[in-house]
């Protein structure tokens, strides 16, 4: 995929702080494929950074597999945001096949199509959108792209009720431990036909009262059909 091909989302982005969002100056993130061994490594760095701060361990060496695709959310020429979208692959995987390859083998035998996303990072002085964003975008790739059925996520025990609430993810195997984090691990799991539901009900509509997910921060349906298109003509 020719990076210059490739779409540059740019999100109108308020400060982070708890001002009403027409009150705010307005900053301009740009969400792009990190396909460049540079991009790459300002997304390790930030990854290094955000997991080294939890008290988590990260490789920053580790490499970039054919069916992982890297996002990246820039403001300024900075890094603020990243995750990859591992898309399954009978001779790769997932990475959580290392710890619930026999969870997913279950799955795959049902005929569902996973894809894991993995190495999530946000500053912690950028809004909640760019996580959103990055969430989103990586749906249009998953689903809308590549056809898949279900996002599987290893997560910290501590942050499976984070997940479930803001997300919608089900618990599917109880807590392992994950050598690549050195931490403990529960996977969940996400229905994509559930998410285009709600991107569908309350993406794009921040303004809404009562909806306490992150959906409302979703792009509008009508922004994601664009945002397919572009991306779909980007690839091809």
């Amino acid at each position: 995929m020719d990076e210059d091909a490739i779409v540059s989302l740019l999100i109108e982005e308020a400060a982070p702080n708890s001002q009403p969002l027409e009150a705010l100056d307005q900053q301009q993130f740009h969400i792009r494929l990190a396909n460049s061994a540079g991009q790459r490594e300002a997304a390790s760095l930030l990854l290094q950074k955000m997991y080294g701060w939890r008290g988590y361990e990260v490789d920053p060496a580790a490499p970039h597999l054919p069916n992982r695709i890297t996002l990246a959310a820039d403001s300024q020429g900075e890094t603020v945001g990243t995750m990859s979208l591992c898309l399954d692959d009978p001779a790769i995987g997932l990475p959580a096949d290392e710890n619930f390859g026999d969870i997913l083998g279950e799955l795959r035998a049902q005929g569902r199509r996973l894809c894991e996303p993995a190495r999530l990072a946000i500053d912690r002085n950028v809004n909640m959108r760019v996580f959103a964003a990055l969430i989103h975008i990586s749906y249009v790739y998953a689903h809308n792209l590549h056809g898949c059925t279900d996002y599987v996520i290893e997560v910290n025990p501590r942050h499976v009720m984070f997940y479930q609430r803001m997300l919608g993810f089900r618990e599917l195997a109880p807590e392992r431990h994950c050598n690549r984090v050195g931490a403990p691990a529960v996977l969940l799991r996400l229905d994509l036909d559930y998410m285009r539901e709600q991107i569908a009900r309350h993406g794009g509509r921040m303004e809404a009262r009562g909806e306490r997910s992150f959906y409302p921060f979703f792009f509008s349906p009508s922004d994601e059909a664009g945002i397919t298109v572009r991306l779909r003509e980007g690839r091809n």
